[in-house]
């Protein structure tokens, strides 16, 4: 009864969450998607950083926070503009310099490392990842390549859930999920080659072997994404990364899938489709 109560919730957060995105990306401006995804990199930081501070860990979360949503703000106003300078790495440099200089002028100098890398990798793992979706709508068809994106990855999601609950019988990784198994993996990588072939038929320009390779890709990288965060939750000794969204737990729950797949699916695009 427990388990078909959390699906009946998980059913319900997705439709939700699924029809604000699709009125985002098709039928909104840009800056408003952007908005979207800084208010997602918000919340999913605020988790991140809640995480650090329950390890012990210093963080200037609302610098961090702060920082981080302003990046794809930046990219937004640099995206579609021809020959423009990509200013997101100087600014992560920036960021840097100033979270330095701010242990400089704290009094403890305990765990000034472990507060460079926490707040810097959040940077990076989240907002920097993340805001690779500006990227991704301001290429040519970049609306329904986001939808792609999406579809792909949490198709494989998808997959690798029912299947692992229906048939799934060997532990992929116990030490840090132990609820994923071979089978669930093997079923989500699946589902999302099939979602990615089944894009032709609203990305014709796109060739059935491109759609493979990302469809073989992705569903790895939406994988991995995965296990990524659940070793950090289980270093912190939690299930969930917050209670925000119900059925899934926290904004970092939801988008983990995402945070390698974005990043690398925009380049494979810039880069080898024509």
């Amino acid at each position: 009864m427990a388990d078909k109560s959390s699906l009946n919730k998980r059913l319900i957060s997705s439709s939700l969450i699924l029809t604000l995105v699709a009125v985002v990306i098709f039928y909104s401006p840009n800056w408003l998607f952007s908005l979207l995804a800084s208010a997602m990199i918000g919340c999913a930081l605020w988790e991140f950083f809640d995480l650090a501070q329950k390890k012990g860990i210093f963080v200037y979360k609302y610098f961090g926070i702060l920082i981080g949503m302003l990046i794809p703000v930046i990219l937004y106003f640099q995206s579609g503009v021809e020959g423009y300078f990509a200013v997101e790495p100087l600014f992560i440099v920036i960021a840097c310099l100033f979270t330095f200089v701010l242990l400089f002028i704290r009094r403890e100098n305990s765990q000034a490392l472990s507060s460079i890398s926490v707040t810097m990798f959040g940077l990076l793992y989240i907002a920097w990842f993340f805001s690779f979706f500006i990227k991704l709508k301001f290429l040519p068809q970049g609306s329904l390549l986001v939808v792609f994106l999406i579809l792909v990855t949490k198709m494989g999601d998808v997959g690798a859930y029912f299947v692992g609950r229906s048939i799934g019988r060997h532990s992929l990784i116990p030490r840090i999920s132990p609820n994923k198994t071979v089978e669930g993996t093997i079923g989500g990588l699946i589902a999302s080659v099939a979602t990615a072939l089944m894009s032709r038929l609203y990305l014709p320009n796109y060739s059935f072997w491109h759609l493979l390779t990302l469809g073989i890709l992705l569903g790895m990288l939406a994988q991995v994404g995965d296990l990524a965060e659940s070793l950090i939750k289980r270093d912190c000794n939690v299930k969930d990364a917050g209670d925000n969204i119900s059925g899934f737990g926290g904004m970092l729950d939801v988008i983990d899938s995402l945070l390698f797949t974005t990043p690398i699916c925009y380049f494979y695009i810039k880069v080898l489709i024509k």
